[in-house]
């Protein structure tokens, strides 16, 4: 067999086959650590093959099975320190952020939206500015082995058909929406009018449509950025597209912080929940992707867990702003409710789903105090968990990603952890570490330097 180059970026359009160590968690706490793995990726990016404890003799012969000509066929041998784990999803993004994460710590949220964020994404209201940006941020996340993001655009309806184009082009999956929002913002930074959201919406569903008609890769999503920017017709139209397009998913932010909820009950009085206006307006449903969610009451958790709906949890967002706020995720995952992670940046100071993680896991800690011990902390696993099979979920994807199994799609991360050149800062291997150790030092030290090899459907994808 052919023992394929560090360096050998994997064509598209061909099949694909690794032997060594892979690394998922198919369910909530449960990591699974596949030594000696055969993982066979036909051409059309699908896993065909994935059989642990697999000596090299037989690696021909499996091969052969598969209709391919072993003599010729390429496999790559992982090394001790280097592994495959699924892809990043990240959940709850603004694509229009990706130049000012950092910018605005400590403000409350109303106030870095008026001060900081509206001016910023204004901006894209010139083309070529978003395609040079939208082109640094998908190239950066993926950098990072985030191979799928759920992206909030701007208002601009070219701007994000820009978006969709560039995710597309390089490979990205990604949920794309146009940001809808009619009040509660500068003149010169909102929608026009109703019709004008609305049309603007409908055109970008159509253009992705047109662009990936089988949404392989890159689909549409129904976004109000909340209700605060958003009237009752607005909202009422968003719900009819959400009706005539019953695949599509729908995201918005959701019990994001006491300022913004108290707004919120201002502007609708007659929902004292928010659950139950975007449930009105036929918004909630098993396909909503709701950031946030930090001060639910139970009747809203109930209303969540009843239709499916997910969350979106931004730990760094949440805890950087003018408030530290903790979002109860243990009793969402006892509850059965979908959890995904977000980087929410630039509201969150990081692109980074390594960061994000171990984020996660303090914050996790801070309400396991919060609740004298009844909400257990996330494991590391259960952290994994959430960045990967956790956020398909939540993105309506798991049948398709999140983990490794034959019929999946293969979005993957080729993870090296030993003789990088330049080495980066993680945690050095020893000769003694597990191979668990190894994946923790990893994800607790660890970041895209360690990531030799980004997969979106099998081809390889990052620069």
């Amino acid at each position: 067999m052919e023992d394929l180059d560090k360096n050998t970026t994997p064509a598209s359009g061909l099949p694909l086959a690794f032997h060594g160590t892979v690394i998922h968690s198919p369910s909530l706490g449960g990591l699974e650590i596949l030594e000696n793995c055969f993982i066979l990726v036909d051409k059309t990016g699908t896993i065909q093959s994935l059989q642990p404890d697999v000596e090299s003799s037989r690696i021909n012969s499996i091969v052969s099975d598969h209709g391919y000509a072993p003599d010729v066929f390429p496999v790559k041998y992982l090394q001790r320190g280097e592994f495959l784990c699924p892809g990043f999803v990240d959940t709850h993004n603004h694509a229009p952020q990706w130049t000012q994460r950092g910018v605005g710590r400590g403000q409350a949220l109303i106030d870095w939206l008026n001060q900081v964020t509206f001016a910023h994404e204004a901006k894209f209201a010139d083309p070529e500015y978003a395609r040079r940006t939208y082109a640094s941020c998908v190239t950066g996340f993926l950098q990072q082995g985030i191979t799928t993001a759920s992206y909030y655009g701007s208002y601009h309806g070219e701007a994000t058909r820009i978006l969709a184009d560039v995710c597309y082009e390089k490979g990205q999956r990604a949920l794309v929406g146009k940001c809808n929002m009619n009040r509660n913002a500068p003149e010169w930074y909102r929608d026009p009018s109703i019709a004008d959201s609305l049309h603007e919406t409908r055109a970008l569903i159509q253009h992705i449509q047109g662009l990936d008609p089988e949404g392989q890769l890159v689909r549409p999503v129904i976004t109000p950025r909340f209700a605060i920017s958003c009237d009752s017709e607005l909202l009422s139209g968003l719900g009819t597209i959400a009706r005539d397009h019953p695949d599509l998913p729908i995201q918005t932010h959701f019990n994001e912080e006491d300022q913004e909820m108290q707004f919120t009950r201002e502007l609708f009085p007659e929902f004292r929940l928010e659950a139950d206006l975007y449930r009105h307006f036929g918004l909630l449903n098993n396909r909503s992707i709701l950031a946030h969610c930090i001060f639910l009451e139970e009747k809203e958790m109930d209303v969540l867990q009843e239709l499916r709906c997910g969350v979106a949890h931004c730990p760094i967002a949440n805890t950087t702003m003018q408030d530290f706020m903790v979002a109860p995720i243990r009793e969402y995952l006892r509850r059965g409710i979908k959890v995904g992670l977000g980087t929410d940046s630039g509201g969150g100071y990081s692109s980074s789903m390594l960061e994000t993680m171990k984020q996660a896991f303090m914050v996790s800690n801070a309400r396991k105090m919060l609740t004298q011990g009844r909400d257990a902390p996330l494991s590391l696993a259960e952290g994994f968990y959430l960045a990967t099979m956790g956020g398909a979920q939540v993105c309506g994807l798991e049948d398709r990603i999140g983990s490794f199994a034959v019929g999946m799609e293969f979005d993957a991360l080729e993870v090296h952890t030993i003789g990088l050149d330049p080495p980066g800062v993680m945690s050095l291997v020893e000769e003694d570490d597990s191979i668990f150790v190894i994946f923790e030092k990893f994800l607790m030290t660890g970041d895209d330097r360690n990531i030799a090899k980004v997969y979106v459907q099998g081809r390889s994808v990052k620069v």
